[in-house]
């Protein structure tokens, strides 16, 4: 559950910022990653634990009015639901801390739920233990599609560094993540695309790392791009990574070309950031053409 509050500056080490009332929303990376790509059409099916609460209860039905099957979803009955301490500014920056809770409980049971049914790709963020990272991966390789966000990427930096060695099908990442793996600092689209190409090297099968504003880098089986980011208003950054991956995994699910998926990821997570909130800003296709221009590539 996200807790969110707007404030005039980003709090720094020692100070105390009066901001807006505090707004309680549905969030959790996975479950972001699901309304995500829900909305733009997929059939979604998710696994992971909530806690025996009422904010548990209601993230659970949250995503089942989104038509998410979360059958897989299960309650920690004596483990708060996570939650998301978020402090938004006026430009739309956030400083978030997340307290994992229930999150930090899932296991191989949780693990083997999402692999029940059939489906064209598997998308795993990092808010769970690296053990269920790692089984996951192990059950995906070589039955189907896997997509990492290694965020929050693990700590220490050489644990992050050892599962992508491993070998993910696509791996997706923010600068500060990218430099977590690769142990050497990313900045800015130029230092995105130096870094995607370094994760290829490190054991990725195609890596997107992603630059805010400025757009994102693409290093794959397909060949290597740079999509520049749209200009929009931004009014809150919270959820529009999950809005990328979400968007991004329907669309490679679907066969659209790399280039043209993460253009189209690019898209959705823009016009998320133009509304408060983490899934309540996720975007469907309409709402994707009206703010950048573009055109939904499955709409």
């Amino acid at each position: 559950m996200d807790i969110s509050v707007v404030v005039p500056r980003l709090p720094g080490p020692g100070m105390t910022v009066l901001g807006s009332a505090a707004r309680f929303t549905a969030g959790g990376k996975g479950a972001n990653q699901a309304v995500a790509a829900a909305r733009l059409g997929a059939d979604v099916r998710m696994a992971g634990r909530v806690g025996g609460d009422d904010f548990g209860r209601r993230l659970v039905a949250g995503l089942q009015a989104e038509g998410i099957d979360a059958g897989p979803v299960r309650s920690a009955a004596a483990t708060p639901s996570g939650l998301a301490m978020i402090s938004v500014d006026g430009s739309g920056e956030n400083l978030i801390t997340v307290a994992p809770g229930a999150n930090h409980e899932v296991g191989d049971t949780d693990v083997a739920a999402a692999f029940t049914e059939p489906g064209d790709v598997v998308v795993i963020s990092a808010e769970i233990p690296v053990p269920a990272i790692r089984a996951a991966l192990a059950r995906a390789r070589g039955a189907v599609p896997c997509m990492l966000n290694l965020a929050p990427a693990p700590q220490p930096a050489a644990e992050a560094a050892a599962i992508v060695a491993d070998g993910v099908d696509w791996l997706v990442v923010n600068e500060p993540e990218a430099a977590a793996v690769l142990g050497k600092p990313v900045r800015g689209l130029a230092g995105a695309a130096r870094a995607a190409a370094g994760l290829l090297a490190a054991g990725a099968r195609n890596a997107v790392v992603t630059a805010g504003s400025q757009g994102a880098a693409l290093a794959g089986a397909q060949g290597s791009a740079t999509v520049p980011g749209f200009s929009v208003a931004a009014v809150d950054a919270t959820g529009a990574g999950d809005t990328f991956v979400g968007a991004l995994a329907v669309a490679i699910a679907a066969g659209v070309p790399a280039a043209d998926a993460v253009r189209a990821a690019a898209a959705a997570a823009a016009a998320a950031v133009t509304r408060y909130g983490a899934q309540a800003a996720m975007p469907r296709p309409a709402d994707i053409r009206a703010v950048t221009g573009l055109a939904w590539p499955l709409a």
